[in-house]
């Protein structure tokens, strides 16, 4: 397994305020088809508990079969709260867009195999 590090960025993303839900806009940045594209499931901090405690919110993104170059896709995902699949009304996803002005306490980690088969990553700080 290889990776990048980063110094080129293969990503741009955006997150799309739709009325009920948030959602996430992913676009290939590069000149070449990118293939098993996946974002690794983010565990939102705890806000109820005093002091912090165990993630009881998470959210998974669904994976992209491929992406050609310059394209944009809209990706999928579920938040689940506790182990179990969350209503729509309390979808987290909101919690990851980004606020000027505050610390970025999550991150996107993308991954993906490039056209010779070789898995590359890159993160990008999102969050409030």
């Amino acid at each position: 397994m290889s990776t990048n590090n980063n110094t080129q960025k293969s990503f741009s993303f955006r997150f799309m305020e739709t009325k009920p839900r948030v959602l996430l806009e992913l676009t290939n940045l590069t000149d070449r088809m990118l293939k098993s594209v996946e974002i690794l499931t983010i565990f939102l901090k705890d806000d109820e508990t005093p002091g912090g405690g165990p993630s009881q919110a998470h959210i998974r993104f669904d994976p992209i079969k491929s992406m050609a170059p310059e394209e944009t896709a809209v990706v999928s995902h579920r938040t689940w709260i506790n182990g179990r699949p969350a209503e729509p009304e309390q979808d987290q996803i909101a919690r990851l867009t980004l606020v000027p002005g505050k610390l970025c306490p999550y991150v996107l980690d993308i991954s993906w195999e490039n056209a010779a088969g070789k898995t590359q990553f890159q993160r990008l700080p999102v969050g409030h």
